[in-house]
């Protein structure tokens, strides 16, 4: 039994939705979770919004989230007037003490929370490799997710873009 053209013609037509709604697809949203803070606070993801956002999960023996945290505190400071945030969330394996202690000595300017019960890093995408960044857009839209150090350039210029466009 053969293809008709029509058939044909309809699999062609399939294939071209099919890469047309991939194409122009959404990006994904950051999911909802709450931070708690390394100082009692809390807040939610939805009150990022309007913000170009930064959630670096890391833990105080990953040799690599250490060295790359100049870089992040280097970024932090050059963008943050401009509506940018990072938020630096401990893996659920790393203990509090250890978290607070990094923070203090290295007077890091950005939010820091415990991911305790490792339902933010599950609410991520399943993050069990630090360092791991996503980056998300004033709409609150993942634009990139970053396995290991981000390269400073690439992220710069990706921040730059996002920050340029509207919600």
């Amino acid at each position: 039994m053969g293809m008709t053209s029509k058939h044909i013609l309809a699999i062609v037509v399939l294939a071209i939705i099919a890469a047309a709604s991939l194409l122009f697809s959404r990006p994904a949203a950051a999911p909802e979770v709450r931070f708690a803070m390394l100082d009692g606070r809390a807040f939610a993801t939805s009150d990022l919004r309007g913000k170009v956002v930064l959630v670096n999960f890391w833990a105080t023996s990953c040799a690599i989230c250490v060295k790359e945290m100049p870089m992040l505190v280097e970024t932090q400071r050059k963008f943050a007037p401009r509506g940018y945030e990072t938020v630096a969330v401990a893996m659920s394996y790393d203990h509090p003490n250890l978290v607070a202690g990094y923070a203090r000595k290295n007077a890091l300017p950005f939010h820091f929370a415990l991911d305790l019960s490792g339902e933010i890093a599950k609410a991520f995408g399943g993050v069990s490799v630090t360092p791991t960044s996503i980056v998300f857009d004033r709409g609150g839209r993942i634009v990139k997710r970053y396995l290991g150090a981000p390269d400073e350039a690439e992220l710069h210029a990706l921040l730059e873009k996002a920050l340029a466009a509207p919600a």
